[in-house]
């Protein structure tokens, strides 16, 4: 685009998020950072709106990490590394890339080749390294660590000053917003660039934020993180959604197998194994129960301000609320099996207790008989 703006100043900042444990200690987490590195970490905060509008339920911890580099049209250029752990057992690693006097065209470029240089952590020497100075520090406040990683990325691109400056209407009609999103070289058809555009949002005139299920643009002449604290805890709670959700799906299918050899044997030796069984689902519900609740609630919105609606529409756009549905239909499934089975059980304690009496009265008349 002949008129694109240049970019005077901006940053892309890639996010890779990992399930590592179910909770950590985040309290402990802080006191084994300090200890070590001698630097506090950050607890997280909304900066543009009252805390009784928009807050966390418990304020994340921000730990920064050593800087790294990536090769960016054959120069290395320096990445800022930070890491945030949220208390349901996510950690979120940051690497953030300054640009400075780029056309749109090489702020694109740039955006493109930092994607594909740090890739997914697996293989990726920059990530590796981070995840490492993590959890070798803050090792003994993950509760339960996760033998399975799960992993979610996302891409944020933003624009803090252009030359001439614009408000958000002319931002948007003049930088070629879709082919950041979309990360292709080749030209979009319109349908696919209008598509790409449309959840797009602004407060102020002069800022905008443009969501997409991978990536996103963000306008923010004030330099505030906000926008970028929302974006990220969607993802985060995206990431444990799909975990529970695959270990309920685990969890179901072994538990078909478990009732059918539980009902196997002499009646009161299944009985038992039902009771065992049904104690087994009914700690496991309860468990993630607790920690679903933990994910859902990580943000408090009492208010429908500017963050809460960039926040729902992520929430949306990652498909947060179906996978949260999902697990609590495949709990649901859980807790009428549990129902089913204590009940089962119950019953065959029953029977059990009646054929017990039932023989000891033959045995009484079988004694007088015997007196006699």
């Amino acid at each position: 685009m002949p008129d694109s703006p240049h970019i005077v100043s901006g940053s892309l900042i890639a996010h890779r998020l990992v399930d590592v444990a179910d909770a950590i200690d985040l309290s402990l987490a802080e006191t084994l950072w300090l200890e070590r590195h001698g630097q506090p970490g950050q607890r997280s905060r909304f900066v543009s709106v009252a805390a009784d509008e928009l807050s966390f339920q418990s304020p994340p911890l921000l730990l920064r990490l050593p800087d790294a580099a990536v090769d960016i049209d054959g120069v290395r250029q320096p990445v800022r590394m930070s890491a945030r752990l949220y208390d349901f057992g996510a950690v979120t690693l940051i690497g953030q890339l300054d640009v400075h006097d780029e056309s749109w065209n090489g702020f694109v470029a740039a955006c493109n080749i930092f994607d594909r240089a740090l890739g997914p952590i697996d293989g990726s020497a920059v990530w590796q390294a981070a995840m490492r100075s993590v959890r070798d520090e803050i090792g003994p406040a993950l509760h339960r660590p996760a033998l399975r990683h799960l992993e979610e990325d996302y891409l944020v691109a933003v624009v803090n000053r252009t030359e001439p400056a614009l408000d958000a209407a002319s931002f948007g009609a003049r930088a070629d917003l879709a082919s950041l999103l979309s990360g292709e070289a080749r030209q979009l058809a319109p349908a696919q660039r209008a598509e790409l555009v449309v959840n797009a949002y602004s407060y102020f005139e002069d800022d905008l934020v443009v969501l997409t299920r991978d990536r996103a643009v963000v306008l923010e002449p004030r330099g505030e993180t906000d926008i970028l604290d929302i974006l990220e805890i969607a993802n985060a709670q995206l990431l444990e959604m799909r975990y529970y959700d695959a270990l309920m799906d685990a969890e179901l299918a072994s538990m078909y197998t478990m009732i059918a050899n539980a009902h196997r044997g002499m009646s009161w030796m299944a009985s038992r194994r039902c009771a065992r069984l049904a104690r087994r689902i009914h700690g496991l519900v309860a468990e993630v129960t607790r920690l679903t609740g933990n994910v859902e609630s990580s943000l408090q919105i009492t208010e429908d301000v500017h963050l809460a609606r960039v926040y729902r529409k992520a929430l949306d756009l990652f498909r947060v609320p179906a996978l949260a549905d999902g697990v609590h239909r495949k709990l649901s499934i859980a807790r009428d099996t549990y129902a089913a089975l204590y009940n089962e059980a119950s019953s065959r304690r029953s029977e059990l207790l009646e054929i017990a009496i039932v023989l000891l009265f033959v045995f009484e008349i079988i004694l007088a008989l015997a007196d006699k």
